[in-house]
């Protein structure tokens, strides 16, 4: 740890912090939520030792990183952007990417648009998934279920809702809209969120993310209050490591994390042609809550998921949770670095 280097590179604009170690073929590690740069710590580490060169940004809005001037307009495109953005800077031609929970996200996206510049895809706890307003049909969701408790904006309408959703839904899918939309409690993640301190927050997240029931609100809970106060971490996530995500949060607050993803998850792809053109491989732990949501396990283990990834392979974890990364550290590092010497 103390070898890694900590750089800021100019995002139009912003200031992204980035740490760094290592030399050689470059890979780049994406983080989710609640998660940071540190998230990857021990990958870095051990992906440099293998002769690798380990980059892992603060996304915008995170951690070290700037927030962005108008957190509530922050696109999923823009992280595509940065992620270019921070290649560039660095003179790096093609590089690995290793995207985690929404970190999925950018990684396949870039891989889209910009296939001569990666190597292959690495995903943890997601699978490439589709985008746009109809990929995830809110009728098919447990009222209570968290992405849409926190998808309700304090100004009730996402912009790039009224700007894509609307251009690119027939009338019936608006209505349904705006029916559940009117519905939410705007703001409701913020007031939920602002009753702790950002330690508290994070520590309750990474205790509900961490099992495998999907977390699901009643009515009258809020989803902080699902976690007993008294329930510990988990044994692989030290108080120090805590501390390191609290102190970063409480830089940055949750005000980007709230519109990257939540409140962006149904932005488009933009791209003609849904087809990986490079070896991805997809690490997943069997006890990961995301494989209770919406069909995904059966999209994964029926092989459709490689009608969009042609050249995935895909292993799962029996103890792994949707922390896998952090929670089995060893056995990740040997699946990351063996696909990688792979495709060197």
């Amino acid at each position: 740890m103390e070898n890694i280097q900590h750089k800021y590179v100019d995002a139009r604009g912003l200031k992204l912090h980035v740490a760094d170690i290592g030399t050689g073929p470059a890979v780049v590690f994406l983080h989710g939520f609640p998660e940071i740069w540190y998230s990857w710590r021990h990958q870095m580490v051990a992906v440099a030792g293998a002769g690798f060169r380990a980059i892992a940004p603060d996304c915008r809005g995170y951690g070290l990183s700037d927030q962005p001037p108008e957190p509530e307009q922050a696109t999923f495109g823009d992280l595509v952007d940065d992620l270019l953005a921070i290649l560039d800077s660095f003179g790096i031609p093609n590089a690995f990417l290793i995207g985690k929970d929404f970190g999925v996200r950018p990684a396949y996206h870039f891989a889209l648009l910009y296939p001569e510049r990666v190597s292959g895809v690495i995903t943890l706890g997601v699978p490439f998934l589709l985008a746009g307003p109809e990929a995830f049909p809110r009728e098919l969701l447990p009222k209570g279920f968290y992405m849409l408790r926190w998808e309700a904006s304090s100004s009730i309408f996402p912009v790039f809702e009224t700007e894509i959703f609307f251009q690119n839904s027939d009338l019936s899918s608006q209505l349904d809209y705006l029916a559940h939309t009117l519905l939410q409690e705007p703001g409701r993640a913020e007031k939920d969120f602002g009753r702790f301190d950002a330690k508290t927050v994070v520590k309750n997240i990474y205790i509900l993310f961490s099992g495998s029931e999907l977390p699901v609100a009643r009515e009258d809970q809020e989803i902080m209050d699902m976690v007993d106060p008294s329930r510990p971490l988990p044994p692989w996530f030290s108080e120090e490591d805590l501390e390191n995500y609290a102190a970063l949060y409480e830089k940055s607050g949750f005000r980007t994390p709230l519109q990257l993803p939540y409140r962006a998850w149904r932005e488009d792809y933009g791209v003609s042609e849904l087809k990986v053109k490079v070896p991805a491989l997809l690490i997943m732990g069997e006890k990961d809550y995301v494989l209770k949501f919406l069909g995904i396990a059966e999209y994964i283990t029926s092989g459709k998921v490689k009608e969009y990834v042609p050249d995935l392979e895909t292993i799962f974890m029996p103890e792994g949770t949707h922390f896998v990364q952090e929670q089995l550290p060893d056995q990740v590092n040997q699946l990351i670095i063996s696909f990688l010497n792979k495709h060197t």
